[in-house]
């Protein structure tokens, strides 16, 4: 359907901003272009706002373009002030190691490095050995603190305060762009609309020093239909990491996604056929369900595999619609179950609620079941009764499920 990225791109409306919005889709038309995406290790796993660029990627290299993942090893030692409040929790040289190898794991999910394919690369290589006041000299003379200052980046937290060392990221960033320009003939950064002040400060860099021309595009934010961001839950960040976020509840998470925000994800977040999707924008009400099962399989599928996308949709059509086998629901195994427990230890210790509080206020408004019976006793133990079918089933809400079994 597509000759170009480009305008899959944005037909599928992940396109925020250009910087050269015709030479880059002239670019991306007539070459094999070499571009980046930056991952700074804040975390030993990538989530949903990440894996929305490992999208973008993974469509760009299917066109034949080169992607180059850069993760910050260097930067992560200072912190992208973008989109905080407040200054991030400073790392060891050690956790920023192994967050970057977690990441080599993940992004490998979706984008392929084989030989040629793709790139990986640590900013850490150049940004580590630089002499501080060469790098003034020679970079420090290109920025003007006070277009610095009217960056978004920088503007919203002038108030509350903005470290020296935070401020220095931008010409840390900016560095990696003319680096891997010099390195790799880098053509191109992408990433989130958030980095459009870093983005434009690595152009201007590579034309002050090597006179190149070089381009840069964002992507739209991970937002639901009301503007908020996604990929936060209740217990926290909708991680990619299975340990610290089941597949189970990563498929779960996509499946019950607003009706307005089905068929958009689908675009932004699949590779399913435009031609397919649009029939989709022709549905409503109930008949989005079996479009937000799609939606869950294909995201759950490219980032834990066939396999776990088929372990959580059978499990997840065994809770919600008698089918299939429970045997891969999020299970939770007790010593024994002799009414020395209760149900509402059981629960915050598998970390299904946050905190008895939590707990008692789901029972007093009705959100909690045990196998299919509304929970009112906050005291109510775990004993052989409740194990009749050998195992305890409970819901939270109206999608949430945990088995209990004993050991």
């Amino acid at each position: 359907m597509y000759t170009n990225v480009f305008d899959e791109l944005r037909d599928r409306g992940l396109i925020a901003q250009t910087t050269h919005e015709e030479e880059i889709r002239e670019l991306l038309e007539k070459e094999k272009v070499t571009f980046y995406i930056g991952f700074d290790p804040t975390a030993d796993s990538l989530h949903v706002g990440h894996f929305l660029q490992m999208v973008v990627m993974r469509h760009m290299q299917n066109y034949g373009h080169r992607p180059i993942a850069l993760v910050g090893g260097g930067t992560g030692m200072v912190g992208d002030p973008s989109g905080r409040t407040d200054m991030r929790k400073m790392m060891t040289v050690d956790i920023i190691e192994h967050n970057c190898e977690c990441f080599k794991k993940q992004l490998s999910s979706v984008i392929d490095f084989s030989e040629g394919k793709a790139l990986m690369v640590n900013n850490a290589d150049w940004l580590l050995k630089l002499n501080y006041v060469d790098f003034l000299r020679d970079i420090g003379t290109c920025f003007s603190v006070n277009k610095m200052l009217t960056a978004e980046c920088f503007k919203q937290r002038l108030e509350k305060g903005l470290s020296f060392l935070e401020f220095n990221y931008m010409l840390m960033q900016s560095y990696d762009f003319l680096m891997l320009s010099r390195e790799y003939d880098c053509k191109m950064e992408l990433g989130g609309d958030d980095q459009w002040s870093n983005i434009l400060g690595g152009i201007d860099l590579c034309r002050r020093k090597d006179q190149k021309q070089v381009y840069g595009m964002t992507f739209t934010l991970l937002t639901n239909s009301e503007g908020k961001k996604m990929g936060k839950t209740a217990s926290g960040a909708v991680w990619l990491d299975p340990e610290k976020y089941s597949p189970y509840d990563f498929y779960q998470y996509w499946r019950n996604v607003d009706d307005a925000d089905v068929v958009r994800f689908m675009k932004m977040l699949t590779f399913v056929p435009m031609d397919e999707i649009k029939e989709f924008e022709k549905l409503e009400g109930s008949q989005l369900n079996a479009v937000k099962s799609r939606l869950a399989y294909e995201v759950t599928k490219l980032v834990h595999g066939e396999d776990e996308a088929n372990k959580a949709k059978s499990a997840a059509e065994a809770v919600f619609g008698g089918l299939g086998s429970d045997e891969n629901m999020p299970t939770f195994e007790v010593d024994k179950a002799d009414g020395s427990e209760t149900v509402m230890d059981v629960l915050v210790r598998a970390s299904f609620i946050p905190s008895k509080g939590e707990g008692r206020r789901l029972v007093q408004q009705g959100g909690l079941s045990v196998n299919g019976e509304k929970m009112t006793d906050f005291a109510l133990t775990l004993t052989e009764d409740l194990f009749a079918d050998g195992k305890v089933v409970v819901k939270k809400g109206k999608k949430a499920f945990l088995k209990i079994v004993v050991k």
